[in-house]
C-alpha cells in the first residue's frame, strides 16, 4: 500500500506530495455513467454495495493517485432520520420531511447504524477489493453542515431558514446539532470497523458562519466528533481541522498556520483562506498582504464565501492588490448571493456610495437588510437610515 496519504495525515515524511480529488468518482468518467445508469438512480448506486465498489475504484485504475474515497453522500444520516432524501434533477438533493420546529428536532432518531448498514458493506467490499493499493477514506458531512440541508429542505445560497433558527432557537439548533454529533461518532467509528483507513469530516457550509457562530455551532461539535472517534481509535488517521483551529483559539498562531498551511497546499479551501488570514493579519507568520490575496484567490475559486468576502475587503483597501472598488462589489456580490451577512452589509455600502458599481438605493437598501437578517451587527443602525 502507498503510505504517503495516512503518514500525512499523521505528520510523518512522505515520499511526494499525496493527492485525492474533490468528486474523484464522477460523470467526468465514461465507466462511471455506464454504472449510473445500470443503477437508476444516485441514491439507488450508493445503497448498492458492489455497484459503490465499482464507481470508487474507476479512477484508481485511471489515475495514480494516493486514496481512493467511500463512494457515498453526506445525507445519509439526514436520510436514515427519516428525512426523506431524493435527488431532483438539476436541484441537487432534497428532503421530503424537512425539520419545521423544536418537535420534529426531538422526534429524530439518532442510533442509525442499522439502517446504514448498507455504507458499511460498502466499505468492507471496497477495501477488499483495493487489496492494500490505496488506503480507503470513509467520511461524514458536519453536524452543522447536515443541519443546513435539513432545516432548508435541500441545498440553498441564503440558508434564511437556518439563520432564523440560529437567531430566534438557538436551543432548538443545538438540539439538533447534538443529535447529529452522536449519529455522525457512530457512524464514523463503524466506517473504521469496516475498513476504512481514514475517515474525513466535510465541513461545506461552515464558511457563511460568522467566528463566534462558527465556534459556537460547528467547531463545538467537530471538537466533540474527534474526541467521540479517537477514544475508540487513539492512533487513527482522522483528517480535520480541528488541531489548526484549537491552536488559534488558543492564540498559538505559529502552531496553527504549521498546522494549516500543509492542507492549503492540498487544496483545503477553509484552510486556504484561513492561511490567507494569518498572512493579512501577521499571525503565526511575517504580515504579506501579497500573500494573503494568493490564498484567499484559491479559496474564493472553490466558492469559499469567507475568502471572497475577504478578496473584496483587500481590493476595497488597495492591500496586496491594486485598490479596485468594481472587484471589491464583484467579490462581495458572490460572497453576498451565498448568505454571508458581511459581504451583504458591505455590498450595500458600496451601492449606496455608488462606488464600484452604479449608486443604487434600493439595491443598497436590499442587501443591507439581509445583512440584518443574517445577524450583522453593523446593518441595523445603516438600515434605519433609509426607514428615516
Amino acid at each position: 500500500m502507498s503510505f504517503d496519504y495516512i503518514n500525512a495525515l499523521l505528520k510523518k515524511p512522505t515520499t511526494r506530495t499525496p493527492i485525492w480529488v474533490m468528486r474523484q468518482a464522477g460523470r467526468y468518467l465514461p465507466e462511471y455513467r455506464a454504472t449510473r445508469k445500470k443503477a437508476g438512480d444516485f441514491m439507488s448506486l450508493c445503497k448498492n454495495p458492489q455497484l459503490a465498489c465499482e464507481v470508487t475504484l474507476q479512477p484508481i485504475d485511471r489515475f495514480d493517485l494516493d486514496a481512493a474515497i467511500l463512494f457515498s453522500d453526506i445525507l445519509t444520516i439526514p436520510d436514515a432520520m427519516g428525512l426523506g432524501l431524493y435527488f431532483s434533477e438539476g436541484e441537487g438533493p432534497k428532503f421530503k420531511n424537512p425539520i419545521q420546529n423544536l418537535q420534529t428536532i426531538e422526534q429524530l432518531p439518532t442510533d442509525l447504524n442499522n439502517d446504514l448498514t448498507y455504507v458499511f458493506d460498502g466499505v468492507s467490499t471496497i477495501k477488499k477489493a483495493l487489496n492494500n493499493r490505496v488506503p480507503l477514506i470513509g467520511f461524514s458531512g458536519s453536524p452543522w453542515t447536515l443541519a443546513t440541508y435539513m432545516i432548508e429542505g435541500g441545498s440553498s445560497k441564503t440558508f434564511a431558514n437556518t439563520k432564523k433558527m440560529l437567531f430566534n432557537e438557538p436551543k432548538a439548533l443545538h438540539l439538533l446539532l447534538d443529535k447529529l454529533t452522536h449519529s455522525v461518532i457512530a457512524y464514523l467509528n463503524q466506517q473504521i470497523l469496516s475498513g476504512a483507513d481514514s475517515v474525513m469530516i466535510f465541513d461545506t457550509w461552515g464558511g457563511v458562519l460568522s467566528k463566534q457562530n462558527y465556534l459556537d455551532f460547528s467547531l463545538d461539535t467537530m471538537a466533540k466528533i474527534v474526541k467521540g472517534v479517537k477514544a475508540k481509535h487513539s492512533n487513527y488517521a482522522l483528517a480535520d481541522f480541528q488541531d489548526g483551529l484549537d491552536a488559534y483559539n488558543k492564540q498559538d498562531y505559529t502552531a496553527a498556520f504549521k498546522e494549516w498551511q500543509p492542507l492549503a497546499k492540498q487544496g483545503n479551501a477553509d484552510a486556504q483562506n484561513n492561511l490567507g488570514a494569518m498572512y493579512a493579519n501577521g499571525k503565526g507568520t511575517s504580515k504579506d498582504a501579497k500573500q494573503a490575496v494568493y490564498w484567499y484567490q484559491k479559496a474564493a475559486a472553490q466558492e469559499n464565501t469567507g475568502a471572497q468576502y475577504n478578496l473584496g475587503v483587500m481590493y476595497t483597501n488597495g492591500k496586496g492588490v491594486s485598490k479596485d472598488a468594481k472587484q471589491a462589489v464583484y467579490w462581495y456580490k458572490k460572497a453576498a448571493e451565498q448568505g454571508y451577512a458581511g459581504a451583504q452589509y458591505n455590498l450595500g455600502v458600496m451601492y449606496a456610495n455608488g462606488e464600484g458599481a452604479l449608486q443604487d438605493l434600493s439595491k443598497a437598501k436590499y442587501w443591507i437588510k439581509k445583512a440584518y437578517e443574517g445577524g450583522n451587527a453593523r446593518a441595523k443602525e445603516a438600515l434605519g437610515a433609509f426607514e428615516l
